[in-house]
């Protein structure tokens, strides 16, 4: 069975960079094409895999959409094909440094399931789209797999979602009671206004 195509219009472009991320790539070659997933990601359903067909200006709006800088970052062929994308590192992107100090603060553990073994991430506490800034006292070591769970959730709302509440039980009570606290200090933490260029 080939896999299925959708309409750029079926795509969820609004969750790019929330709950839908990117998994890994497609390389292209003499002998075929190779869908590569990154380390971690694997094991997909096949039948869940989708193509999605763009056009030059949706290429656009779908790489906007994944760097808040909206820059020019196609270059198109004679023919009218795209022969390049560069894209741009992104307001997102978190300072190394900060995301060491939040890794080691938080034991290189996810602070959500406990898990020490696999790679991690940073979650905003107030989201990032809700001007959640990227320092120290917003974020907390997460692994991708809870990260891309709690999506866009607000962190209160977050802690009494079922998926959380399944993979807190890996955590101590103290480590539970930490999480909860962190309630008490989202009022303190400083928004950003986000003002996007063009």
């Amino acid at each position: 069975m080939g896999m299925r195509t959708v309409d750029f219009s079926e795509f969820p472009l609004a969750e790019v960079g929330h709950t839908v991320l990117m998994a890994g790539v497609v390389f292209d070659g003499p002998r075929g094409q190779y869908l590569v997933p990154f380390p971690e990601c694997g094991g997909w359903d096949r039948a869940d895999l989708a193509e999605v067909d763009l056009s030059v200006d949706e290429w656009n709006q779908l790489l906007r959409q994944s760097d808040t800088m909206e820059t020019e970052i196609l270059q198109q062929a004679a023919d009218g094909t795209v022969v390049k994308a560069m894209v741009r590192k992104c307001e997102r992107l978190i300072a190394g440094q900060v995301s060491w100090n939040v890794f080691r603060r938080d034991g290189f553990k996810c602070r959500y399931c406990g898990r020490g073994d696999v790679p991690l991430t940073v979650d905003h506490l107030v989201l990032w789209e809700e001007g959640g800034p990227s320092i120290e006292a917003n974020l907390v070591a997460a692994c991708k797999k809870c990260n891309k769970a709690r999506g866009r959730l607000p962190y209160a709302e977050w802690l009494f979602d079922p998926y959380y509440r399944r993979v807190e039980q890996n955590l101590t009570p103290e480590q539970r009671a930490a999480n909860t606290d962190l309630n008490d200090t989202l009022d303190a933490i400083p928004l950003l206004v986000r003002v996007r260029s063009r």
